[in-house]
C-alpha cells in the first residue's frame, strides 16, 4: 500500500510539475520570442519594405524657352527717365545640345538651360508628390528689333519712335538665369505597362508657384547696368548682389514619364509659366515687367 501511495503521489508531482512548465513557457517573452511568427507576416512586411522604397526622386533636365512679346517699363529717376518699351520679343539662349552633354559630364550643372527636381511622394501608391523645381532659364531681348514706347525719354541726342533696339542703345538679357524656383504639387496617372515598375508609361502633371532670382545684365541708352562680382555679393536682396529676387512666378506642366529601369526614368513635359518681374536693375533704376513663358523640358531622373 504504501509503495502505491508513493507512486500515486510521484505521478501526481510530475503532473505539477509538468502543468507548471506549461504555463511558464506560454508567459516567458523569451520562450514568446522564439516562437514560430505568423506565416504570412513576413511576406506583407517584405512587401511594405519595397512598397516604401523609391519615396523620393529626382532629377536633371534640359529645357528650350519661348517668350510671348511684353511691356518693359523703364524707371531711372535721377535721368528723368520714365518710360515703356511695348510688345518686346526676346529668346532664350540655349547652346548646343553637345554643350549641354558636355557640362553634365563636367558635373556643371548651371551653364546650360537646365532643370532640376527633387520631389517626395506623399502616398503608399505613389500617384501624388510634392517637389521643388529649379528651372535655370535664360531670357534675351531680339537685337534689331523696332518696337513703339510711351513716357518719358530725356537723353542728350533725343530718342524718336519706334525705337530700333541694338544692343548699343538697349539690350536687356537676364542671361546668367531667369531662374524660377517654385514648390509644385505633383500627380502621376498610370497610362501602360506595369506599375512601379520597368516599362511603366506615366501621364505626369504639374501645378506649382515661387520666386524669381534672375541675374540682370542689361545696357540702357549705352550704359551697362553694373552689380557686384559674381563671387562677392551672390544673392539675394541687396541692389549689387549678382542674383536677386525681383518677383514671382506660377506654371502649370504636363507630359509623360517612362521607366528605363526599376528606378530610372525618362520624361518629356510641355510648361507654361507666368513670371511678374518686379525691381529688376538697370543703371541709376529699375526695370519691371511681365513674361509669360513656354517650355520643353527633357530630363532623367531615379528614384531613391
Amino acid at each position: 500500500m504504501k509503495k502505491i501511495n508513493v507512486l500515486r503521489l510521484g505521478g501526481t508531482a510530475l503532473l505539477a510539475a509538468s502543468l507548471s512548465m506549461s504555463a511558464w513557457a506560454q508567459q516567458s517573452p523569451e520562450t514568446t520570442a522564439q516562437a514560430p511568427a505568423n506565416p504570412a507576416a513576413a511576406p506583407a512586411n517584405f512587401d511594405k519594405a519595397l512598397k516604401d522604397e523609391g519615396k523620393w526622386y529626382f532629377s536633371w533636365g534640359y529645357g528650350r524657352q519661348q517668350y510671348a512679346p511684353s511691356d518693359i517699363h523703364i524707371s531711372q529717376p535721377s535721368l528723368g527717365n520714365d518710360f515703356t518699351l511695348h510688345q518686346v520679343s526676346a529668346s532664350d539662349y540655349p547652346g548646343s545640345v553637345g554643350e549641354a552633354l558636355n557640362a553634365l559630364v563636367k558635373l556643371d550643372l548651371t551653364s546650360p538651360q537646365e532643370n532640376v527636381r527633387i520631389g517626395y511622394f506623399l502616398n503608399p501608391e505613389k500617384t501624388f508628390a510634392i517637389e521643388l523645381n529649379y528651372d535655370h532659364s535664360k531670357y534675351n531681348t531680339d537685337a534689331g528689333q523696332t518696337v513703339t514706347h510711351s513716357g518719358t525719354i530725356k537723353t542728350p541726342d533725343g530718342v524718336t519712335s519706334p525705337l530700333v533696339l541694338t544692343p548699343e542703345v538697349f539690350s536687356y538679357a537676364l542671361h546668367n538665369g531667369f531662374n524660377h524656383i517654385m514648390v509644385n504639387a505633383v500627380w502621376f496617372h498610370h497610362l501602360r505597362g506595369p506599375i512601379q515598375e520597368q516599362g511603366e508609361l506615366q501621364l505626369i502633371s504639374r501645378l506649382g508657384a515661387g520666386i524669381l532670382l534672375p541675374h540682370a545684365d542689361n545696357r540702357v541708352f549705352g550704359v551697362l547696368n553694373e552689380v557686384g562680382p559674381k563671387g562677392e555679393r551672390v544673392c539675394c536682396f541687396g541692389n549689387r548682389d549678382w542674383w536677386q529676387v525681383n518677383g514671382w512666378t506660377a506654371g502649370a506642366e504636363v507630359g509623360v514619364r517612362y521607366r528605363i529601369y526599376k528606378s530610372i526614368y525618362l520624361e518629356a513635359t510641355q510648361k507654361f509659366a507666368y513670371g511678374a518681374l518686379r525691381g529688376v536693375p538697370v543703371n541709376q533704376g529699375t526695370a519691371d515687367h511681365t513674361v509669360w513663358m513656354s517650355e520643353q523640358v527633357f530630363s532623367t531622373g531615379f528614384l531613391f
